[in-house]
């Protein structure tokens, strides 16, 4: 049954795909839209394109695995993080699509004419949740942007209307997410959850889309006519408290009780977990709908991805103590510098005692495959499955995440923090919560926290710099909790604008201390793992199969033939451009077809 539900899936998506192209051909009065919504399956087939054209996390779209940030790189650099004039204004594309929300307000248009009223106002909830979804893409992109609610004619005046203000677009928002929140069903025990818009679904992106509003305004002083931030965090937190409260969807933190491999298993799992996934992206091998996390990391010329040194210091000890309090921490050799640290470090990139999922074979990180020496295994899933070879370019199959309940929690803690009403009550059912699950001793204490800010994530070398007021200690705090919990899902480069963080993408890409020539256990079980030897010297044997690494060449270190290793060391950065860079430009032929639209500041 649950095959046949996804090969039914495909199969619609694919129809429908067919069918799209068609009517955006024909003139409106040819289609006979009004005689097609006929019930509720006719409803489900036009939907189905709305999943793979909207969600994230999915094959057209940019895959949370390989998020570039200031706490992961890749080989090549995103043009994002390096900056300046490697971005520039495209002549169209870009992000500035519109035609999903054309079949978005097709299906509105045309929906009342089925019979079926329940299933309108389903159908409606689900069109209206994805026009919000599709929103929130374009505003945070791109700010101000037209608000579209109508089909439009060639001919229509509103195609060269201006941009209207991103106020006037999260009211519209805010009245579409609140109407699919009313009207989209529970659905969660189904056969098809949680790959299904729900209300679950809804009230998470709302937490979403008003945190991320909240904040970029209080942040980047944004002043409007209408709400202020503290409006938009009321409703992350009204919304992030219902979807907890149980009434909407039973959600929880997914926990078998081994918090040494919990974390990393909800993410390598080849089918979504329920519990905690709220919305999830579809994979599957046997239907050839695959993606490339395995490859990303397994593969030399996919990516080489690596976590920063300035990232992977900002776990904290196992006993909630920080890593950077420790006497030596700047100059610590990778064995001693994961050990009893917070667990998810090690279930996040290749530590001590790691292996593959189905495998017993100890691997150590590969420097070949990452920049860093920090090697993510975040979605790393069993290198077969069946007849399946997975660790070939886009063959993966592992579910990919949409929102997850942790997120909410982290909204929810987050939004209530910067208003100041945050409680340590709060505290113990959202950020020491996830602590709990990943087998965390050391709590967050309000009280301790905000008497004594981390310095390193205050600082303008590591942190975020920008952290005032009674909460400054919490909020620093909660970020940190963010970062290390979200990592690879696709959040960091959003979070880093709506705070107005910009500059930290150009802080050190570094990655693992290294203090010279020799050879290094990065196991923990005493025996070399990898061998550095310096330009110019004799190129040392490896009697046990020891990658051998020349430095200067196979790696760049930022002290000469020590140090740490410089992470895209072979790449220009030019820096983050804090006048222009928070938002991205609108390409040029839009422009040049409606003079109406504005051009973003700095472009």
């Amino acid at each position: 049954m649950k095959k046949l539900l996804y090969i039914t899936m495909a199969l619609l998506a694919f129809s429908m795909t067919s069918c799209e192209d068609a009517i955006e051909l024909q003139q409106k009065s040819q289609i006979g839209l009004d005689e097609f919504f006929n019930n509720e399956t006719d409803l489900q087939l036009f939907s189905n394109y709305f999943y793979p054209n909207v969600l994230t996390q999915n094959v057209e779209g940019d895959p949370c695995f390989d998020d570039q940030g200031d706490d992961m790189i890749a080989q090549p650099l995103s043009t994002l993080l390096r900056g300046g004039n490697s971005r520039s204004v495209p002549a169209s594309g870009g992000g500035w699509s519109w035609g999903v929300l054309r079949r978005i307000n097709t299906l509105l248009e045309y929906i009342d004419t089925c019979p079926d009223k329940e299933a309108v106002e389903k159908y409606t909830g689900v069109a209206r949740f994805f026009r919000a979804y599709f929103y929130f893409q374009k505003v945070r992109r791109f700010g101000d942007v037209p608000w579209i609610d109508r089909q439009l004619g060639s001919d229509d005046p509103a195609l060269y209307a201006p941009r209207d203000s991103r106020e006037l677009i999260l009211t519209k928002m805010i009245e579409d997410i609140d109407y699919a929140i009313e009207h989209l069903p529970v659905n969660k025990d189904e056969a098809s959850a949680p790959y299904r818009v729900t209300k679950g679904a809804a009230l998470a992106l709302k937490s979403n889309f008003c945190l991320f509003e909240g904040t970029f305004r209080k942040y980047h002083g944004v002043e409007t006519n209408g709400h202020d931030w503290k409006y938009y965090l009321d409703q992350c937190v009204d919304a992030s408290e219902k979807l907890m409260s149980g009434k909407y969807g039973t959600y929880k933190l997914y926990s078998t009780g081994k918090p040494e491999e919990d974390y990393l298993n909800l993410f390598n799992a080849q089918d979504a977990n329920k519990d905690e996934y709220i919305l999830a992206v579809k994979y599957d091998q046997i239907l050839g709908i695959k993606h490339n996390s395995n490859a990303f990391t397994l593969v030399a010329t996919q990516g080489q991805p690596g976590y920063t040194r300035k990232f992977v210091c900002t776990y904290l000890m196992k006993d909630g103590s920080r890593f950077t309090d420790k006497p030596g921490w700047q100059t610590m050799p990778f064995v001693q510098e994961v050990a009893n640290r917070d667990p998810r470090l090690q279930q996040s990139i290749r530590g001590l005692n790691y292996h593959r999922k189905g495998a017993t074979a100890i691997l150590s990180t590969d420097f070949k495959l990452s920049q860093t020496g920090y090697q993510p295994i975040k979605f790393v899933t069993e290198s077969k499955m069946g007849s399946y070879n997975m660790d070939m370019n886009n063959t993966s199959s592992c579910d990919l995440p949409e929102f997850r309940y942790a997120e909410t929690l982290l909204n929810l803690a987050e939004a209530k923090a910067e208003l100041e009403t945050l409680t340590q009550p709060d505290v113990e059912i959202t950020i020491n919560a996830l602590r709990k699950r990943a087998g965390m001793t050391g709590m967050l204490d309000m009280a301790t926290a905000n008497s004594n800010p981390d310095p390193y994530l205050l600082s303008e070398q590591t942190g975020f710099f920008n952290v005032t007021g009674a909460n400054t200690g919490v909020i620093l705090e909660i970020r940190r909790e963010r970062g290390i919990e979200m990592v690879q899902e696709g959040r960091r480069w959003w979070d880093l604008m709506r705070w107005k963080c910009g500059k930290m993408i150009d802080q050190s890409f570094n990655g693992q201390y290294i203090a010279g020539a020799g050879s290094y256990d990065l196991t923990g079980d005493g025996v070399a793992d990898a061998i550095f030897y310096v330009s110019g010297t004799a190129k040392p044997k490896a009697p046990n199969g020891e990658t051998v690494l020349e430095i200067g060449k196979d790696v760049v270190l930022s002290d000469g033939n020590s140090g740490y290793i410089v992470g895209a060391a072979n790449q220009v950065r030019q820096g983050f451009n804090e006048g222009r860079d928070y938002l991205y430009p609108i390409p040029s032929d839009d422009r040049n077809l409606n003079p109406n639209l504005v051009q973003n500041p700095g472009w």
